[in-house]
Formats: structure tokens, sequence, C-alpha cells
């Protein structure tokens, strides 16, 4: 076992695509011993990479990549001659959430011009139940390779949780799929090299294909479940964040989650998207999770209605009110801004009118003010859409100095009691 382990660790990893899956991934690679390489077409990103140092706010890379060597590029010709090729290249959908393919058919043609006969290819890109079979092993084939003898194609659904001080790609448990019995034991054998956490092998590459469709799907109707319940609750004077704690008491058949100005991320509101189209060219159409995703889409919408509501109390309108965003990043304590449903927050209230003072302590570049000191001296509503760890300590009596009129909170992570008791007007997702 520990000669076969030996000389796994000699062959050659090629990780296409040095983002938020494929940098910690070559990461964990090299560490592991494997000769890595990390090919991504963002030169700038590269160069810092290059460094030992993180193109995004992650500890867990922080402390990985100065440990470790990864031989980046932009160059396709040295992607020639490795034993295992990871493609994990982003699948978004466009403006009508119609999925979108183009990086991973693109990063397939580049695997396929390069490799080897007898290599590994693992998409680990999130697709619904049928891309590998009906996009990817074409693209194999028409370069000349025979599937389970020349080539050897398996999915593995990646997992990441940024900011997650506990699990991340060294420790998950991951499913892995192949079209054949050879295929599914190679990525079988790779990924127990490198991952502490359960490998299990699926029954066909596109059960493992659905995997990951089925998890964020899970999250998104969930989500989307409170989310309404939270609007009902509102008409009724209930605060939602109670009775979820109330349930939660519950110790089966319950399972906790919250509702907030909106749902960001990569994943989860993106997934359910590539289901939904999979499934319409089968006759099917998925009523549960479109509905999901209109809940989950309209929280951004619901979150300012509140901000004009409470303006309003005050004889104030959105129009020139000098209003205060507390984050941009869709989750806390991170820089990732994708999907955020602060970003659509803020251009809604730009079209609207508002004076926008901004400030994310991971997002600089995007920040209208340096400090968080800044933004309350000049803001006279606040809009908490990140609850980042900064945001959450903030004393009410600083709110009081600053003379700050209305606080949407939409993580709701402040202490609304507190709040109100000081004199100032508060609103919470459900609150």
């Amino acid at each position: 076992m520990e000669k076969n382990m030996s000389e796994q660790k000699k062959q050659k990893v090629c990780v296409i695509g040095m983002g938020y899956v494929g940098l910690p991934l070559a990461a964990v690679c090299a560490k592991k011993g494997y000769d890595v390489t990390g090919f991504d077409t963002d030169t700038k990103k590269l160069a810092i990479i290059a460094k030992g140092k993180s193109p995004f706010k992650e500890e867990f890379l922080e402390k990985l990549l100065p440990q470790v060597k990864i031989n980046v590029t932009a160059n396709e010709k040295k992607l020639k001659g490795h034993d295992i090729y990871l493609i994990c290249v982003p699948t978004p959908v466009d403006a009508k959430y119609f999925p979108i393919l183009t990086p991973v058919i693109e990063a397939s043609r580049t695997v396929a011009a390069n490799m080897k006969k007898g290599a590994l290819v693992v998409l680990e890109s999130t697709v619904n139940p049928g891309v590998s079979a009906e996009i990817v092993k074409p693209i194999f084939e028409k370069a000349g390779f025979q599937v389970g003898k020349d080539v050897f194609i398996a999915h593995c659904p990646e997992r990441v949780n940024p900011g997650d001080p506990k699990w991340n790609v060294g420790n998950l448990p991951r499913v892995v799929g192949s079209f054949d019995e050879k295929g599914l034991q190679m990525a079988k054998s790779f990924y127990e090299s490198i991952v502490s956490g359960e490998v299990m092998g699926m029954d066909s590459i596109e059960e493992a294909e659905a995997v990951k469709i089925l998890e964020n799907a899970f999250r998104d109707v969930n989500i989307a479940f409170v989310n309404e319940a939270a609007k009902s609750f509102s008409h009724l004077n209930i605060d939602i964040t109670n009775v979820i704690r109330g349930a939660s008491t519950k110790p089966y058949s319950f399972m906790a989650h919250w509702p907030s100005c909106g749902v960001g991320g990569h994943c989860i509101p993106v997934d359910p998207y590539y289901m939904i189209e999979k499934a319409k060219e089968h006759n099917f159409d998925h009523k549960f999770l479109r509905t999901a995703r209109t809940i989950n889409n309209s929280m951004p919408e619901y979150t300012i209605d509140l901000l004009q509501h409470r303006l309003n109390q005050i004889e104030k309108s959105v129009k020139g009110a000098k209003i205060g965003i507390m984050g941009l990043s869709y989750k806390a304590n991170v820089s990732d801004l994708r999907e955020s449903p602060a970003l659509k927050i803020v251009e809604k209230l730009r079209k609207m009118g508002a004076d926008l003072i901004i400030f994310d302590p991971f997002v600089p570049q995007l920040s209208t003010v340096k400090s968080l000191d800044e933004l309350l001296e000049k803001s006279d509503a606040l809009l908490l859409t990140t609850n980042h760890t900064e945001f959450m300590k903030i004393p009410v009596k600083t709110f009081v100095k600053n003379n700050i009129k209305i606080i949407v909170d939409g993580k709701n992570c402040l202490d609304k009691k507190a709040i109100q008791a000081a004199g100032i007007v508060y609103a919470g997702i459900g609150r």
C-alpha cells in the first residue's frame, strides 16, 4: 500500500481554474506530494499565487500556500504530460437564469488538446446530470480518445465553504462517479490520497452530478420557506428568529435555516437552475424549485421595501437619503461577491436616487469610505447586508452617538431590543 501511495504522489496533477475551488484543491494536492500545475487565464491572479499568497481572503489558504509549490501558468502548452486533470471552472447562469456551460466546454477542449493517453480527467464544476455524457465525453472522443481506454473521465462535485474554520477541501467527504469501473477506482483512489473524509463511489456519473444539485436545492427550498415565513410573520408581529430557535429545541425532524436579505454565493442561487432547465428537456417541470428561486430572488427587493417603509415613518424618502450599506460580500468575513444580494440592493437604491455610503472591510475596492467609523458618521440610516464580525460588535451607543435614525438588519444579527430601546427605528427580516 505504501509503495502504491509513493508512486501515486509522483504523479503530475493539473488543475484547470485557480478560483475558490481550484486553488484550494491544488494546494492540498501539492501538500500531499503531487507535482501540481495550476492553469488560469488571469495572469494577475497567477502572479499573486506564485508569491505564495491567496488572491482572495481565505484563512485556510493563507496558511497553506506558503508551505507548498504550485507551478502556475496561463500557457496551455505547459499542460502536456500530466497524469490527472481536475477541471474547476465556473458554471454560471445568464441574465435569464439559463446555464452557461462555455467554461466547461473550453476547459475540456484544452485538456483534450494537451493530455496523454491513460490520463484521468475529473470534472469538479457543478453541472446537471448528463453534462459529462452529453458534452464532456464527446469532446475527448472527437479528439481521438476512447473513453475507458485512452482517457478515464470522472465527476467529483466540488465542496467548498469559503470562510469555514472547520471544513475545507482537505477534510470534506466527497463523492465520485465515472463511466467505467477503472475510471471510478482511479478517481476514488486519487481523492482518498488527498482528503481525510470518506470518498463514496456512485453507481453512475449521472448520480454524482445529481448529488451537488440535490444538496444545494435542498438548502435553497428550505431558505425560501423561512424567507416566506418571515414575510408572513412580520404581518403577525412575530419574531421569526425566536420561532426558529424554539423549533430547534425539537431533537429530530427539524433543521434550522435562517431568513435574510437574499441568497448569495456561486452555488445555491445558481445550481437549481441547472436542474430546472435539464428537467424541461425531459418534459418535467420543477415547480417547487422554481417557486423557491422566485421567493429567494425577491428578498433584496423586500429588504428595500422595509427600508422605504421605515423612512416614510420619519417622513423621508429613499431619494436623497444618506444610507449606509454595511457589507457587500455574500457571507460573513469573506471577500466573495458572487451572486451577492448586497450588490442587487446597491444597484436598486442607486436607481432610486439614494445617497449611498458603502463599507465592507473585505471589499475595500468597492467601498466608498475607508472605515466603519466614517460610514456611521456620514449615514442617517443603515442597511446591514453582510453579517461581518466587525459589524456585529458595534455597541448600540455608537449608533446613538452618530445620530443613526433607522437600522434595517438584513441578516437579523443585531440586538433588536437594545436598538429599539435606544429610540432607533429597527426592521429585520421577519422581526
